[in-house]
């Protein structure tokens, strides 16, 4: 089992920057792939990035290319989302995820940080 706590979530405005933490425990999810997500209001459930396990390599949706980084800390267990120039389409919830049982399917996930951003 894996456990997975997303915090960091709130009410920027345009510009600003905010730096989502996803709290891993249970299982030793270093092994394993991590995703970032994210659902809008009305919106089906969108890939933001993923980062391997080891941590060197990185994928991201085009919509956030460049300005949302992915990194991870094993010994600390700690996955993160670091977004700059945000946007008022990045409002949603974001939701961490491992992906445990296979390399590409995310079985794990977290209950989601709010994230809002105002123009």
């Amino acid at each position: 089992q894996v456990q997975l706590v997303e915090s960091g979530g709130g009410l920027v405005q345009a510009g600003d920057s905010l730096r989502l933490s996803c709290a891993a425990s249970g299982r030793t999810v270093s092994n394993y792939p991590m995703g970032w997500f994210r659902q809008a209001p009305g919106k089906e459930r969108e890939f933001v990035g993923r980062i391997s396990s080891s941590g060197i390599s990185t994928r991201y949706s085009d919509s956030v290319k460049g300005r949302l980084t992915i990194s991870r800390d094993n010994a600390k267990k700690m996955v993160y989302l670091q977004m700059n120039s945000l946007k008022p389409e990045d409002t949603a919830i974001y939701y961490c995820a491992a992906a445990v049982t296979t390399s590409n399917a995310y079985d794990y996930w977290g209950q989601g940080t709010q994230v809002t951003v105002s123009s």
